[in-house]
């Protein structure tokens, strides 16, 4: 087990991806002045209202039961023009996000709760949504964070690896339904075998495993 497990698995506001992401938008902004960016889930809004706020035209999409939540904040943050949102609930994607394609996409923890050939399937399908030379940011939970601790996959290989948390650990955190949890390498392998080429991978001090993938 990793010495970490008594950290926050999860990230700051204001983390490396978002910080990543906000650069390419800003060279990209000095060739085109419209640079689209999708966002999902949407929980964590204020890295998209920050997007929005530098120029950016951003689609959010998650379940429908946030639709009223996302567009409420982006009304009473004067963004409503600047962000629109898309009912999705995966395995699926939609038919259209609508702005496609994409210059950044950003996807934040939520292939964790896809078994690793699904999460794969996703991956491939998002890279097809971005034009040719544009970017994937994605960020997922890691073995080595406070999740790993009694978690039902720890043995097992990345293409099998869907259990629940410790009881205990799914409780503190509410995340009540099945995970996979990923080594930095895993995610590497996973973007390669979705065909995307990688820029970079990295772990986080909680744990946590992030990477930047572009369309060749």
């Amino acid at each position: 087990m990793n010495a970490n497990t008594n950290a926050n698995p999860f990230d700051t506001l204001q983390d490396e991806l978002d910080r990543l992401a906000q650069e390419e938008f800003v060279k990209r902004r000095r060739f085109d002045q419209r640079v689209s960016v999708l966002i999902f889930p949407a929980e964590r809004i204020d890295g998209a209202l920050q997007l929005a706020r530098m120029g950016a035209s951003v689609t959010l999409a998650d379940t429908p039961g946030q639709q009223r939540t996302v567009e409420g904040r982006a009304l009473a943050a004067g963004q409503r023009d600047q962000i629109s949102f898309v009912p999705m609930t995966l395995p699926e994607l939609p038919e259209s996000f609508g702005g496609e394609p994409f210059d950044i996409i950003i996807c934040r923890r939520a292939l964790c709760g896809l078994p690793y050939p699904e999460a794969r399937q996703i991956v491939r399908q998002l890279m097809q949504r971005l034009k040719i030379g544009g970017r994937l940011y994605i960020s997922v939970l890691g073995m080595h964070s406070a999740l790993s601790e009694g978690y039902e996959g720890y043995e097992q290989p990345i293409e099998e690896r869907y259990g629940r948390l410790s009881p205990a650990i799914a409780n503190k955190y509410c995340i009540d339904h099945p995970v996979c949890l990923y080594t930095e390498r895993n995610l590497f392998l996973l973007l390669l075998e979705a065909g995307a080429s990688v820029l970079r991978t990295l772990t986080t001090t909680y744990g946590n495993v992030k990477g930047v993938a572009v369309r060749v």
